[in-house]
């Protein structure tokens, strides 16, 4: 089993026509940085910002974390621009935002051409629905949660415990665990509310998502700590792990652990669990 891995805990969205922003990020804690050309600038500014991040991401600085394009829509005047002028920029991946279906991604695998990752926005009720497709392009790696303009085209009322959203994020989920995708759940608006935030990254990590979408550096602390596995996970994975190679090195009796058997399904958790920590301990 690969246990290799990168953590997605913070994924912070950063205006890619914003210099001392560019800069700032260079020194926080998250896990990846979305650069962004769509929403965060204005259309009088999309061609200025393509030239500010190209020049930000040539002087480099970022370290290990996942350096995400967000360009504009294909069907808009600027992604297409936003592709010719970044595509050797050394992103990580391009985030194609409002993906209806997988057309949309192999229209994106056309223009930036090679082995170029791709990530979709899943914010749309057709995207959501074509999950499934558009997770299995071989180009795909990451979804995120595009959950303001969901609950848009929803007309859904926002909850605290985000019920009418709820089949569409466990559609992305199944969708992207189906196909091996990493899946970073939606935004939470209310920037300076630390407790709704760390109730919203709990539940989003309950579901089963790597991490969370931030819109201010304030909130990276709280996502990092609600998606990194706890202590007495990392304890737990070790013992499972050792006990279970115990077992198999005597060939004697059942692994357990706290009264519960340990079974080839828990070690693989295990291992990942390991893993994941070992991955941010070297996040620094």
């Amino acid at each position: 089993m690969d246990t290799t891995f990168r953590p997605y805990r913070s994924v912070l969205y950063i205006p890619g026509s914003k210099e001392r922003a560019l800069d700032k990020a260079r020194g926080l804690a998250c896990d990846a940085i979305i650069f962004d050309l769509e929403d965060a600038v204005t259309p009088d500014a999309k061609g200025s910002a393509r030239e500010t991040l190209k020049a930000a991401l040539a002087e480099g600085g970022y370290g290990e974390r996942a350096r995400i394009i967000r360009i504009n829509g294909l069907d808009t005047d600027w992604g297409a621009d936003d592709v010719k002028v970044l595509k050797d920029a050394g992103a990580d991946a391009f985030l194609l935002p409002k993906v209806n279906s997988v057309k949309d991604i192999e229209a994106l695998d056309d223009l930036l051409g090679g082995d170029t990752p791709i990530w979709a926005m899943i914010e749309t009720p057709l995207g959501v629905l074509n999950a499934l497709e558009i997770a299995a392009h071989s180009r795909l790696t990451g979804f995120v949660a595009g959950t303001n303009d969901l609950a848009k085209e929803l007309n859904c009322r926002s909850r605290d415990d985000r019920l009418p959203m709820m089949f569409a994020l466990q559609q992305m989920l199944l969708a992207a665990r189906a196909h091996d995708v990493i899946c970073v759940d939606g935004v939470y608006n209310e920037y300076l509310n630390e407790e709704g935030l760390a109730a919203e990254c709990e539940q989003g990590r309950d579901l089963g998502f790597d991490g969370k979408t931030l819109i201010h550096p304030a909130q990276v602390a709280g996502a990092n700590a609600a998606f990194a596995p706890t202590e007495a996970e990392i304890d737990l994975a070790k013992r499972q792990i050792e006990a279970h190679e115990e077992v198999e090195r005597t060939g004697q009796g059942v692994a357990v652990v706290d009264g519960k058997i340990v079974e080839n399904l828990h070690v693989d958790t295990a291992k990942k669990t390991i893993a994941k920590a070992e991955a941010i301990a070297r996040m620094g």
